[in-house]
């Protein structure tokens, strides 16, 4: 008896600590969240989307539902985790539907229910993978720095390579060969100099400096055939404002376009792309390899007229099996009747959209507060402001996921300091959903993070190379001499 009145009253116990909740009044707006996941449209295959409350309450609950399937999410300091299971479970349910989340408040002693918001499940997944570099948001002296991958399944950062195995010096321009993870290379500067190249198993150092170049190879872009890799080369120089909005301004004092033969180690272009006239910058092949897409401005004295500096996005025809170019250069924006300034043109890997980043001028639109999406539709050549993705601040690099559903670009939204990365879906038509927040398990992640995320790439699995085998590479291998061809 003794036994059977315990576990009467633990039972007793038990319930008066579950509170039911009583709705006292269903509020027609709905509730303020950090992130602000709302109305976004999300592959059925990212992380759970875990937020917050704007508003402190004594207690807070969370209903998640499609269909048949719900969780029931308790908030624990103002914050809702989403059990990950239940969430892929739920979101494997709703693939081309809508998941409902209702939000109950409990405030001076009564429960109030918000309206519900959605989020819309495109029936086309994610990549699994990003890669990243994480970097401080100002000028620093590469005291730490490294390229990251992050699994949007879940929450796991790894590290492809962290400058401390190379020397703490300048690791960038990541860069990856159809979204394939074992197709990819990036530049070390200053100690241990070099590019890294990997191809499978085979890893290169290279030396990409020649006599006919004013530099060593810089912005890069993949041919779909990964037998080449169109590169910038680029005299650069950093400068710092006294009083603007733009904190920091980078400008070319020089700059040409080349392509570079993965097989040959042989560097080849054209004059199209090589001129003292003009700058020209940031190529991007096409997906089907015959097209050279790149940014123009005619040279100007710098830095005294560097405002002036504005780019315009063309193209040019590229014969792979000749590795030829073609004698005519199209103009897609001309910045001459526009008025402002291209970069970052980005293809989509199904070929018929074209996504940039346009600015007051110049080209290094990172810092520009002005800076913003744009897309063109290849077939109409009609270009358009991406509105639903642009924010009052900046708005730059941005990369294409392998089934041209999805977009990840650079945002300073947040802060105006720190570049943070946000998804995207993009449609066959071409219309864009609302961006939402790369999304981390805790809510607060983005507040106490002093780092930036540069160059955000779609990838469509985990790097394998450890970061130990590309640090000992740069150390010990004296690198491949790259030769410039006419």
């Amino acid at each position: 008896m003794n036994g059977y009145y315990k576990y009467i009253v633990l039972l007793a116990f038990c319930s008066a600590c579950s509170e039911s909740v009583q709705i006292s009044n269903k509020l027609n707006e709905k509730p303020s969240i950090i992130p602000d996941y709302a109305e976004v449209t999300i592959p059925s295959n990212i992380a759970p989307l875990n937020f917050s409350l704007t508003s402190s309450f004594e207690r807070a609950n969370a209903i998640i539902s499609s269909g048949s399937e719900k969780i029931e999410v308790k908030a624990k300091e103002n914050q809702f985790v989403i059990p990950a299971s239940e969430w892929k479970k739920l979101l494997q349910s709703a693939v081309g539907n809508t998941v409902d989340i209702t939000v109950q408040v409990k405030d001076k002693g009564q429960w109030f229910e918000y309206a519900p918001f959605k989020l819309y499940v495109a029936k086309e997944p994610v990549d699994p993978y990003i890669a990243y570099r994480l970097i401080a948001p100002g000028y620093t002296l590469w005291n730490k720095m490294g390229i990251y991958q992050r699994n949007l399944e879940n929450y796991t950062e790894t590290p492809i390579i962290e400058n401390k195995m190379s020397g703490r010096n300048c690791v960038n321009c990541h860069s990856f060969c159809m979204q394939n993870p074992d197709k990819m290379l990036f530049h070390m500067r200053e100690t241990y100099p070099g590019t890294i190249l990997i191809d499978g198993d085979r890893i290169e150092k290279l030396n990409t400096k020649t006599e006919q170049t004013i530099s060593s190879l810089v912005y890069p872009s993949w041919h779909p055939s990964g037998k080449y890799v169109a590169f910038s080369v680029n005299t650069t120089k950093q400068g710092f404002h006294a009083n603007d909005r733009n904190r920091i301004e980078v400008f070319d004092e020089k700059s040409d376009v080349v392509v570079y033969d993965v097989e040959k180690h042989e560097v080849v272009t054209s004059g199209l792309l090589f001129s003292k006239e003009a700058y020209e910058t940031f190529p991007t092949f096409s997906p089907d390899g015959k097209t050279l897409y790149f940014c123009t401005a005619d040279a100007r004295p710098i830095p005294d007229e560097y405002d002036e500096v504005k780019y315009c996005l063309c193209s040019i025809s590229f014969d792979p099996a000749s590795r030829s170019f073609g004698s005519v250069v199209d103009t897609l924006y001309n910045a001459n009747l526009s008025g402002r300034s291209a970069s970052f043109p980005r293809v989509s890997p199904d070929g018929n959209y074209l996504m940039y980043t346009l600015s007051g001028y110049g080209n290094f639109s990172i810092w520009h507060k002005d800076a913003d999406l744009y897309m063109i539709d290849l077939t109409t050549k009609e270009s358009v402001p991406m509105d639903i993705l642009n924010s009052d601040d900046v708005e730059s690099y941005h990369s294409w996921s392998s089934n041209s559903r999805w977009v990840i670009f650079s945002s300073r939204r947040i802060d105006g300091l720190y570049t943070r990365p946000y998804i995207a879906y993009i449609g066959a038509d071409g219309k864009a959903g609302k961006p939402f927040l790369l999304p981390q398990k805790d809510t607060e992640f983005y507040d106490r993070f002093m780092m930036s995320y540069n160059i955000p790439e779609f990838i469509t699995g985990k790097v394998k190379v450890g970061g130990r085998v590309l640090g000992l590479k740069a150390k010990e291998d004296k690198g491949i001499d790259v030769k410039f061809v006419k």
